[in-house]
């Protein structure tokens, strides 16, 4: 399985980040950890949202299209944040 995910700072910007693995608690724990490198070093993160894809090509043709299309993205990220504020 492939899975393409968001993850949430846990700070106070909450800034959001989209990725793909094969494998979501090594990922996410490499996002978290002090080696990271890159647009994650230096904050913590939370998974958020996730779908999985029998096809690494199909992941990453859907995460793709999210990081490039900006009307998908702001619909995923308003339905994830819809989703996180229900009490």
């Amino acid at each position: 399985m492939y899975y393409v995910y968001v993850l949430q700072s846990l700070d106070s910007e909450k800034k959001q980040y989209i990725g793909y693995t094969a494998d979501l608690r090594r990922r996410l724990r490499q996002h978290n950890s002090d080696k990271n490198s890159g647009y994650t070093r230096g904050r913590k993160w939370k998974l958020v949202y996730y779908e999985s894809y029998l096809s690494e090509e199909d992941a990453r043709i859907r995460e793709k299209r999210l990081k490039a299309d900006g009307r998908a993205r702001r619909q995923l990220i308003a339905r994830i944040e819809n989703s996180l504020s229900v009490d």
